[in-house]
C-alpha cells in the first residue's frame, strides 16, 4: 500500500490486515472484530493509541491484539450492555487479534509476517 494512502490517524485494509497510523507509529491487525465481524479496517484510532471498532465502539491494543473495551451495543442496537460486553470481551481475550509488524519500504508500507 502507498504511504502516502496512511496517512496519521488512518486506517486501512491491507488483504487479511487492517493496517493503521497512529501519528506515525504503524501497526496491523487482522480484519475482523471478534464481537460481530465488522471490517475493522473501517475503524479509528483513538487518544490511547487502540483501535476502535466501526460498529459497536470495541477497543483493541494494536500490540497485543487484546480487546481492551467490550462492545458498546449489539445487532442495531446501540448503548450500554455491560453483561453481554463483559462476555465478548472474555471472547476477545480467548480469540485475540493476530498482530503483524507494519513498516515503511520506501514509498510503501508493508506488512511483515
Amino acid at each position: 500500500m502507498p504511504a502516502a494512502d496512511l496517512p496519521p490517524g488512518a486506517v486501512r485494509p491491507a488483504g487479511e490486515w487492517a493496517v493503521g497510523n497512529d501519528d506515525g507509529r504503524l501497526f496491523a491487525v487482522s480484519r475482523r472484530c471478534r464481537h460481530q465481524l465488522a471490517d475493522l479496517s473501517g475503524g479509528s484510532i483513538d487518544a490511547d493509541g487502540c483501535l476502535v471498532c466501526p460498529w459497536h465502539q470495541s477497543r483493541y491494543d494494536v500490540d497485543t491484539g487484546d480487546m481492551v473495551d467490550g462492545p458498546r451495543g449489539f445487532l442495531g442496537y446501540h448503548g450500554p450492555a455491560p453483561v453481554y460486553s463483559g462476555l465478548v470481551r472474555l471472547l476477545g481475550r480467548v480469540v485475540p487479534l493476530r498482530v503483524r509488524r507494519a513498516v515503511r519500504r520506501g514509498e510503501d508500507v508493508v506488512v511483515e509476517g
